[in-house]
């Protein structure tokens, strides 16, 4: 049997008969030789990007000229336990795919200090194959109850990268003095190690921009299919039912959706995180859509918009939606390099300030509104409005303050934009017509060394044009 251990935190194998009176397959000498004969190989080749080990090479680079004579360990590690036997699905760690572009669970990357930079090893359970009793008996690893399943050497083509087996991680550990760890390998990571990775994540290289791309396209395609079932949702299945038309869609066309999708409608939309999707869809409602494909690469978008139920916005959903708009562009303007990574934030929150004085809903003027001590704008918006973005929704969330929030923005950086105002139904700050409204407008941008490009360009940006994009989206909704 090959050398294999059990990953942190697993019970072992599972056994294939649940009556513990019966014999165990596995003891049977005689039925494990005849499991072990008769079958081909399967076609073993791991899921692997185009260009992701040799943009994962320049990344392992990046980082080891960080910590010159320092070793580094980072893993990949496991599903979380749903319930007993029964886990999550697995995603790797971010900073793990982004220096092996390896998927496998339970995996561990080491970087050995050398003369000309890091030796890189990844260490990885070697599946149970034909021949072995794990084979049809492990769970985890048995390529019976998991598929074809890529050995050592497999990922090592795959990966152009040295791949041994798990077993021999304790001894390549021996003589490490202090390493890095990151990514779930001891229950104390290196904060050093993953701010450094955080930050250096900020720049995205040419083929982490061409799966951002990726994401981006393939999230304007999802909101097409789920506008396209506005109908249906009116009919009764409501906010779930969008919700479930969205995630088949990333699941189809992606790993699945990059983050718990938001489908707003009505009273819910104002509600920053609604991930319940469980209301109605109604004829007078606005839906607030925040979704996001992650591609089987594992980089995501996150894109907002809000669209009415019906096809029309109402007088005071499109006052809404154009004063968010105008913020929306003033943020925007302010995405270049060059720019503080909160300029567009204050551009954005100058234009509501504004807008929501000349309502007569501020309570103090838009100067002490906009003041340090102030802030009376944001009680109709009390988030962020933009955030890093790449392997993770919220991206580079370990980077120092001086690195994020107090950087000048540059070539490279991928970010979102999102401004909105969220009027709940039960706020009886604001006049009747507007209570249970909530706009949002986010759109993912990418920093060029000219300025801005905006990849979510293909969805619209105004009321009006938001209302032709659907009827183009969903022809035969009756929409008139």
């Amino acid at each position: 049997m090959a050398d294999r251990t059990t990953a942190p935190g697993r019970s072992g194998p599972v056994p294939t008969e649940p009556d513990p009176r019966l014999p165990r397959l596995a003891e049977l000498p005689g039925f494990a030789a005849y499991m072990g004969e008769g079958w081909a190989t399967p076609d073993r080749t791991p899921p692997t990007a185009p260009g992701a080990p040799e943009a994962a090479a320049a990344h392992r680079a990046r980082l080891g000229a960080q910590f010159p004579g320092r070793a580094v360990v980072v893993a990949s590690g496991s599903a979380p336990v749903r319930s007993n036997d029964t886990r999550y699905d697995f995603r790797p760690d971010s900073n793990f795919f982004w220096l092996t572009g390896c998927t496998a669970e339970d995996a561990v990357l080491v970087l050995r200090p050398s003369g000309t930079g890091h030796d890189a090893t990844l260490y990885l359970p070697p599946p149970a194959h034909p021949g072995e009793p794990g084979f049809f008996s492990d769970a985890t690893y048995g390529e019976l109850w998991v598929g074809a399943a890529p050995g050592p050497g497999d990922w090592a083509d795959a990966l152009q990268l040295e791949v041994r087996p798990s077993g021999e991680l304790e001894t390549a550990l021996t003589g490490l003095a202090d390493p890095l760890t990151a990514g779930h390998y001891h229950d104390k990571p290196s904060a050093e190690l993953e701010r450094t990775l955080a930050e250096l994540r900020m720049i995205k290289d040419d083929w982490e921009i061409g799966r951002l791309r990726e994401a981006v396209d393939r999230t304007v395609s999802g909101f097409a299919a789920v506008v396209a079932e506005f109908s249906t949702a009116l009919e009764g299945p409501g906010e779930r039912w969008l919700q479930g038309t969205f995630e088949r869609h990333a699941r189809t066309y992606g790993n699945g959706p990059g983050y718990a999708t938001i489908v707003g409608s009505g009273a819910h939309a104002p509600t920053l995180h609604w991930v319940r999707c469980d209301g109605p869809v109604r004829p007078g409602d606005v839906v607030l859509l925040d979704m996001g494909v992650e591609t089987r690469d594992l980089y995501t978008a996150d894109i907002t918009r809000t669209f009415p139920a019906s096809g029309r916005f109402s007088a005071a959903q499109t006052q809404v939606h154009d004063l968010v708009e105008r913020a929306h562009r003033a943020a925007l303007a302010q995405v270049r390099p060059g720019k503080r990574f909160t300029d567009f934030h204050q551009a954005a929150m100058e234009v509501i300030a504004h807008g929501l004085h000349d309502w007569g809903l501020l309570p103090v003027s838009v100067d002490e509104a906009l003041s340090d001590r102030g802030q009376h704008h944001r009680r109709w918006l009390v988030c962020g409005i933009g955030h890093h973005l790449g392997l993770d929704v919220h991206d580079c969330a370990q980077s120092s303050y001086d690195a994020y929030q107090g950087a000048e923005m540059a070539p490279g950086m991928v970010l979102t934009v999102e401004p909105g105002l969220y009027f709940h139904a039960h706020d009886l700050s604001v006049p009747p017509e507007l209570r249970g409204i909530g706009i949002r407008i986010e759109d993912d941008i990418l920093v060029t060394p000219e300025g801005s490009e905006v990849l979510s360009a293909d969805l619209p940006l105004d009321a009006a044009g938001l209302e032709r994009w659907m009827k183009k989206s969903a022809p035969d909704s009756g929409q008139d």
